[in-house]
């Protein structure tokens, strides 16, 4: 009796999806068998023990084989070896380079350095988060920014055709990458409030508006360096808190503008000097690298923090900081209307972000 066996044979390479999550978790061989024995998997496959232990297996090796391609994305696109539809090749990037809010938070605006590096096992044990993933993590960070730190050009495009990120993953990375370059605090308590979304929402209008790449897109490191001679010239602006007449005026069109308009008015025509000497001292101070580096600290401070305590609702946040900004253009004896607008567009928008009513 003679039986017929059909054969297909290929040499694309299988990708499991969720055995590459266990891998980028940090999850051994082992401890991945269980979890996906305690999923279920064995009663929906009719596979044995010995099978999903050897399939995890060969899937962890083919995983640490793709590792250094993962390194430079675009040699993953061109190799040979191993035979991954384009569609497989950007979920492999895309999930290689995801990282974790909690883990995130931890290391934004610190320096990607080994002293840094020291700190993986405790911020593991803070965390929840595997040491080999905190790891990972960690030097996707420290590769991404050693590529581009020195890199004509927008740095989320740097970063998308040299790790072939999305969009979206890409500005999440230009601001980790601005954050380091620029060592603004993050990690005071009083900050703890903050999402890593909220840091990315500032880093982005800062790219945009407060960087060398904002006059001139053809600088030398355009959206990771602060441009020193806008810092430099926001000392002029002190003069709307220094002169007295000034101070007053811009103090009355605020309160005639917004009478009848504000639920917490009586508190803001209050407190609208010291108010206004926090935002402008801000900006007299950021010629100094820790004053740079404490902006989210003194914007808390000086700002979310005494409103915060008046209990002044977004909305009323919203209208003074749009009038607070708009009237300084009726002053006529001031004269640095550019660059107020340039300080106040990028922090209205971040104090927005900062504050949670």
């Amino acid at each position: 009796m003679t039986s017929e066996l059909d054969i297909f044979v290929g040499n694309t390479t299988l990708i499991d999806e969720d055995v590459y999550r266990l891998w980028l978790d940090g999850y051994s061989v082992n401890d991945a068998v269980a979890l996906r024995v305690r999923s279920g998997i064995l009663e929906q496959t009719g596979a044995t023990a010995g099978v999903l232990q050897s399939d995890t297996m060969d899937h962890y090796r083919t995983f640490h084989m793709l590792e250094r391609l993962l390194h430079a994305p675009p040699k993953l696109l061109h190799q040979l070896i191993f035979q991954i539809p384009p569609s497989r090749q950007a979920l492999l990037i895309e999930r290689y380079y995801t990282f974790d809010e909690a883990f995130v938070r931890e290391v934004l605006g610190k320096k990607l350095s080994k002293g840094t590096k020291k700190d993986l096992d405790d911020i593991s044990t803070k965390t929840g988060i595997t040491l080999k993933s905190c790891r990972r993590q960690f030097d996707n960070f420290k590769r991404v920014f050693k590529v581009v730190e020195e890199m004509r050009g927008s740095l989320v495009d740097n970063i998308q055709q040299h790790f072939l990120l999305s969009d979206r993953l890409a500005r999440d990375y230009a601001a980790i990458v601005f954050f380091a370059n620029n060592r603004f605090e993050t990690g005071k308590k009083k900050l703890q409030y903050l999402s890593f979304g909220d840091f990315a929402f500032c880093a982005e209008l800062m790219i945009q508006n407060w960087t060398l790449g904002a006059v001139d897109s053809q600088m030398d490191d355009m959206d990771v360096d602060l441009d020193k001679e806008f810092l430099q010239d926001l000392k002029e602006l002190k003069v709307l808190v220094a002169d007295k007449d000034l101070l007053d005026l811009h103090k009355s069109l605020v309160c005639t503008a917004l009478r009848g308009k504000l639920g917490v008015f009586s508190e803001m025509e209050t407190n609208f000097k010291n108010l206004s000497r926090g935002l402008v001292n801000v900006a007299a101070k950021l010629t100094h690298n820790k004053d740079v580096r404490d902006l989210f600290v003194d914007l808390v401070e000086k700002f979310v923090e005494p409103c915060r305590s008046d209990h002044w609702p977004l909305s009323d946040v919203r209208l003074f900081l749009n009038q607070y900004s708009a009237s300084v253009h009726s002053l006529d004896g001031f004269r640095h209307q550019a660059l107020w607008d340039r300080y106040m567009g990028t922090l209205r928008g971040c104090l927005l972000r900062l504050y949670h009513d």
